[in-house]
């Protein structure tokens, strides 16, 4: 056992299995054809839970997954079987919250794939090399933010774009009711 807690890898999957934001640790799984492999059988195992209200935890594959389901998105976490539930659940209980805080509360597929960048930060920010960094889902978001900020203002002009589609509305609103 390592002297320090690891993930092997974190998924975030859509509601047929697909990937949305995937990130691997370990080369327990070398190919991409095994990645894949390993992604389809985890949310086989996986769909017909309950997961949405609190999180799941199953032995697969000599793996310990812990995952959570919200709107059409699948959260997982896999550790190896030495490690503490409670961390890795930690873990993945961090990404969960990091995104929710990221996407303002809309966590859903589309919300996902449009700030794909910043949840691929959250991701950085969590674990380095399956070595974890970081568990406090407002440190996280508060570094993914202010590093999409840096790069161009990513969360500014999505407040922005919004503002101007409520501007829109009311000006259509106003010339139809004249």
């Amino acid at each position: 056992m390592d002297s320090f807690p690891s993930i092997k890898n974190i998924l975030l999957l859509d509601s047929e299995g697909k990937r949305v934001a995937v990130k691997y640790y370990s080369d327990d799984w070398p190919t991409l054809n095994a990645k894949l492999a390993y992604e389809k059988s985890v949310f086989t195992k996986t769909q017909k839970s309950n997961a949405r209200t609190e999180a799941e935890i199953t032995m697969f594959d000599g793996y310990i997954v812990i995952y959570k389901f919200i709107a059409d998105l699948h959260f997982f976490v896999t550790g190896g079987d030495d490690e503490n539930e409670l961390i890795i659940s930690t873990v993945l209980q961090a990404f969960f919250d990091a995104v929710g805080i990221l996407l303002r509360n809309n966590v859903e597929k589309r919300s996902a794939l449009e700030n794909l960048d910043l949840i691929l930060l959250c991701l950085d920010e969590i674990v380095d090399g399956g070595i974890i960094l970081e568990t406090d889902a407002n440190v996280i978001s508060g570094n993914v933010a202010s590093q999409g900020l840096e790069g161009g203002a990513i969360l500014s002009e999505q407040t922005i774009t919004q503002a101007l589609a409520t501007a829109r509305e009311h000006l259509a609103r106003s010339l139809l009711s004249s």
